[in-house]
Parts: C-alpha cells; sequence; structure tokens
C-alpha cells in the first residue's frame, strides 16, 4: 500500500461511497469506517469504543452516528460522544481528490494517552461506570503514568463526594495501593481497577462532602486541641469535630495528629467491630502515597466513623457474663506513660493471649506494659494471635463468623500500624481492646482447624497450581486444601513474595467484599514484617484460607476488564463464538 508525503492513502471511490453511504476499509492495520454524509466525507475507527461493535453497522442521522448495540450516540465529524459511558470515536483525517477518497490512518488525537485516560478515569468516577474505570486503569498504565496518580486521583474523589466519609471503598483502594509492590505489572491494572471501582460504587447517588473550615487560630496547644478534639467525638459533634481536626492538622506536627486521632478512637472499646480505628489508619497511609499536604481533606473524611461510630462497651458481650468492658477501664488507669521498650515476649505469653481466661490476659498485658512493653510490642503479639485466629478457623461455624475473626485481626493490624505513627500511650488500649477480642473469638477455634507445617518436599510451581484449584471451586475441603497448599509451598522453599503475588492475583479477580480484600492485606503485612518463618506461615496461611473460603464469585468485574483488555488491544468482540 503506497502513501503520499503526508500519509494519505487511496480508500475508495467518492461515487460509490455516495451510493452506498458508508464503507469499510482496512489501511495500516486500522479498520476505518467511511461514511457519505450531509455531502462530506468522514472517517471514524469502526469499533464502536464501548463494546467494539462495528460502527458500519449503526445509522447516521443529521450527523449523529449511533451504534445499534448500545445506542451510543457519536457526533459523526469529530467524533465525540453525547453519552459519557461511551468514550469518543477516534477519527481519520479524510481528502477527496479528483472523484477519490484518500484517508490518513492515524487517528487524530485532542490530547496526549496520559491526559485523555485521566479525563476518563474522572469520568468513570462520576458515572460510576466500570468498563470505562476498567479502560482508563489499562490505558493509564500503557501510557507509562505512574499508579501514584490515578490512585490519587481515588482518594480525592472519595474523600470529596461521599458526605458520610471515608468508607469501605477508600479502604480497599489504600490496602491494594499498600500491597502493589508485591504484585506483577497485570495484576497491578487489575488492583488500581477494584480500587476505583469501589470508590465509585461508595460515592454514586450519595451527597458531596461540605466542608467544615478550620479554626482561625494557631495559638491553641496541643494538650487542648486534642482535649476539644475528643470532646466533640464523645459528643457525637462532627462538625465541631472536624473544625478542630483541620486546625490540627494546620498547625501541629503530623505524629501529634496521629496521637489526636487516635486517642479519640481507644476512648470507647472496638468502635463500630474496630472499623473506626482501621478507616483512621488507613487514611493516614493514603496520605503515605499521595503525600501530607492533602492531610486536612484526609482527615476530615474519617471524623464520621468516629463520631458515629457503635460503642462496643454498650453490647451484651462485652458486659456479661464477665464484665470485659470493666476489665479493659481498671486496666487503662495503671499504664505507664513512659515505657522503656526493654521488653522481650517472655515463654507462653501467646498461649495466654490464646487462652480462654480474660483476667490472666489484661494481668498479662500489664504486666508486660509495667516491665517496659510499648505499646508497638505488645500489638505485635496480639496481631499474631488474631492471626492464628483465622488460620484455625472451624468450617463448622456459620459462614457469617469468618466476618467476626477478620475484624478482630484487621482491627490489629491497624493497631499495630498506627504505633508506627506516634507513640501515644492510648493505643495501649487498642493493643488491649484487640486481645479480649481474640478471648472473644476463641469458640469459632473450636475445634481449631490444623495449621499445617508444610511439605519440605513439595514441588512450589505445582503447590501454585492446587492453590488456584482451591480458589476456583466452592467448599470446605477447598478451604483446608488452600491452607495446605500455603504452607507446602513454604515448607518446599517456595519465595514468600511469589506466594503472596498469586495470591494478590487470586484476590483481584473476583467479586470480593471489603473484608476480604483487608484479610489478605493483613496477612501480607504480617508476614512482611516478622522474621520469624513460623509467624510468617501462619499470617499468609491465614489469608489463603480467608480467601479461598470466599471464593470463587461470578467474576462478573473481572469480565468488564477482560471487554476493556481486548479492546486495548483491538480484538474484535463480535466474532461467532465456536
Amino acid at each position: 500500500m503506497s502513501s503520499d508525503s503526508q500519509g494519505f492513502v487511496y480508500a475508495t471511490d467518492l461515487d460509490a461511497l455516495r451510493e452506498s453511504d458508508r464503507e469499510l476499509v482496512n489501511k495500516d492495520g486500522q479498520a476505518i469506517a467511511l461514511f457519505h454524509a450531509d455531502g462530506e466525507v468522514r472517517a471514524v475507527d469502526n469499533r464502536c469504543p464501548h463494546m467494539g461493535f462495528p460502527l458500519t453497522e449503526g445509522t447516521v442521522d443529521d450527523g449523529v452516528l449511533t451504534c445499534h448495540w448500545h445506542h451510543a450516540r457519536f457526533e459523526l465529524s469529530c467524533g465525540d460522544t453525547f453519552d459519557p459511558w461511551a468514550d469518543d470515536v477516534p477519527t481519520y483525517p479524510v481528502e477527496v481528490r479528483d472523484g477519490e477518497v484518500y484517508v490518513r490512518p492515524v487517528p487524530e488525537r485532542d490530547a496526549p494517552p496520559a491526559e485523555h485516560w485521566a479525563d476518563r478515569l474522572e469520568t468513570g468516577l462520576e458515572e460510576n461506570l466500570r468498563l470505562v474505570l476498567a479502560k482508563a486503569a489499562i490505558g493509564l498504565a500503557d501510557a507509562g503514568v505512574d499508579y501514584g496518580e490515578p490512585y490519587a486521583t481515588g482518594v480525592e474523589f472519595g474523600t470529596r463526594y461521599r458526605a458520610d466519609g471515608w468508607a469501605s471503598g477508600l479502604t480497599i483502594h489504600t490496602a491494594l495501593a499498600n500491597v502493589r509492590d508485591r504484585l506483577d505489572d497485570a495484576t497491578q491494572r487489575r488492583a488500581l481497577y477494584q480500587g476505583v471501582v469501589e470508590v465509585a460504587g461508595d460515592c454514586a447517588g450519595t451527597p458531596p462532602k461540605f466542608d467544615q473550615p478550620a479554626l482561625d487560630t494557631d495559638e491553641v496547644s496541643k494538650a487542648r486541641l486534642k482535649e476539644w478534639f475528643r470532646e466533640n467525638v464523645e459528643v457525637r459533634d462532627r462538625d465541631g469535630a472536624e473544625r478542630v481536626l483541620r486546625t490540627a492538622v494546620n498547625t501541629l506536627e503530623r505524629e501529634d495528629v496521629a496521637e489526636l486521632l487516635f486517642a479519640a478512637a481507644t476512648d470507647h472499646v472496638y468502635l463500630s467491630t474496630g472499623h473506626a480505628l482501621d478507616f483512621v489508619n488507613k487514611a493516614f497511609e493514603s496520605l503515605d502515597h499521595v503525600g501530607w499536604e492533602r492531610a486536612d481533606d484526609v482527615l476530615a473524611s474519617v471524623v464520621s466513623s468516629l463520631t458515629d461510630a457503635d460503642r462496643s462497651e454498650e453490647n451484651a458481650e462485652w458486659r456479661q457474663p464477665v464484665d470485659l468492658a470493666g476489665l479493659l477501664f481498671d486496666a487503662y488507669d495503671e499504664l505507664p506513660a513512659d515505657p522503656s521498650g526493654d521488653w522481650t515476649e517472655p515463654d507462653g505469653f501467646l498461649d495466654t493471649l490464646l487462652d480462654d481466661d480474660p483476667h490472666a490476659i489484661v494481668d498479662a498485658l500489664t504486666e508486660a506494659a509495667d516491665a517496659g512493653a510499648t505499646p508497638r510490642q505488645l500489638s505485635r503479639v496480639v496481631r499474631y494471635a488474631a492471626a492464628v485466629r483465622v488460620a484455625q478457623f472451624s468450617t463448622g461455624n456459620e459462614f457469617g463468623d469468618w466476618n467476626t475473626v477478620l475484624h478482630t485481626f484487621t482491627y490489629a493490624n491497624a493497631v499495630h500500624q498506627a504505633t508506627a505513627r506516634t507513640d501515644a500511650t492510648e493505643l495501649y488500649r487498642g493493643a488491649f481492646d484487640a486481645a479480649l477480642n481474640v478471648y472473644l473469638d476463641r469458640f469459632l477455634n473450636t475445634p481449631p482447624a490444623a495449621i499445617p507445617d508444610g511439605d519440605p518436599n513439595a514441588d512450589p510451581e505445582s503447590v501454585l497450581d492446587r492453590l488456584d484449584e482451591a480458589f476456583d471451586r466452592e467448599g470446605t475441603e477447598e478451604v483446608n486444601q488452600a491452607s495446605q497448599a500455603a504452607a507446602d509451598f513454604l515448607a518446599g522453599g517456595g519465595d514468600p513474595d511469589d506466594l503472596m503475588e498469586e495470591l494478590g492475583a487470586s484476590l483481584v479477580r473476583e467479586d470480593v467484599g471489603f473484608h476480604t480484600f483487608q484479610a489478605v492485606e493483613a496477612g501480607f503485612t504480617g508476614a512482611t514484617e516478622t522474621d520469624d518463618a513460623e509467624r510468617e506461615r501462619v499470617f499468609l496461611v491465614a489469608a489463603a484460607r480467608y480467601l479461598a473460603a470466599h471464593t470463587p464469585t461470578r467474576r462478573e468485574r473481572e469480565q468488564t476488564y477482560r471487554i476493556a483488555e481486548r479492546l486495548h488491544r483491538g480484538e474484535a468482540l463480535h466474532e461467532t463464538e465456536h
């Protein structure tokens, strides 16, 4: 095929096109739809940008091209769509020379790919359009845009357009960003897609958030701001708490802001089954990705999760038959203000945490604190105890009880992450709360599922195939198979990073809920932060076991993603299936 100096190639005879009013031509591998309408020749990509249906089978009326598949409409001269869910169709330059039509098979673009897909990401968030979000995730990655940019777009959207503030969508979005480095390139794209889909879903149909301004002062002490914030949370005054928090962000160091928030998150026992503190921690983690300069809006979004939280000491299980809340409140009065950190976990300490005597648990924690244990040291052990509960969850329980052990595990993980941001002694309370929740979950390990040691002769590659099989089938046996496969992989010399990569890939292809994303992230985090091989195994077995219990799903989101992927590659979606 020859072309002139400007890249135009012969396409068809003008009279033939005028008579047929449309014609499909293939030039330089591009399927181009030519139309003769209103006395003009127009050329567009033959694939509808929505789902790839051939536009030569559409209708042109009054300068509008309509695809017959989902009735997406396009202005024919420029390709712009009337329907935001469809995307604009690429157009091609045409010239008519001596009764012949020439086309340049290079699409005209109004913006470079990175800018185009960033705009489409915002449209997908605004309109809650999964296919558009999938296309944007793929397009941005192919354009070389760093994951952090679209991640930040999702955070900004989620904190601005949901009046009730931070919720599960932003938590999932951030959890996936936290484990991003554990995932391969293809899984990272799916992770971004899953995150922004969840954010868009949370915000759909809800009113936007209207900010409360900071107080017009920079002369209030940290102690006073902390007192004011906790008082406003205590009386459930969302607006007052937000004004104080924004003032704190403007005037205090970030570790002082963290102290203020985590103190309020632990003033009551296990707020909203742990979600309140978990949301606060995730908001801080999001700032690690997007920068502290966004702290005022991001942190303000978690105020409602504190002011509107359920307080567990008002629930019967925390008061009867043992007054666990009272036991905790008494212990809080005796905690040291400045622990030395000169503490090593003694033999039997973990066994006490997993036993059935709440008084012994609180005594052990209190004695450890008196001996110099910091909140971070205690929360590390409590988190592991919570992971054991997940790894040993008995499938004889009701299915919904998976969430019970999961809440404890993710709360304990959030407390431990919080201790890296502030040394506030209020976080002792989070560790104690989590420990007594481990106690409350004890019956869910009756009888305890075995935590497999693993086969040292196992072939890691074949083990991953077994793991995939477990995720592809539903049932109790598959849960146990996933546990065994994870243990065999590690015992056989498999790299923990490869196991996490495989678990992450399995996670993001599913339509799983909020809790499954939390379980896998917490498992990854615990495994990464320990230097004990046995504890690493338990964390990853817990993640695999929880994931297997919640898969397979219908994988509707994955189907949408695959459609977007095929469209991006230029594949046909509407050929006859065999």
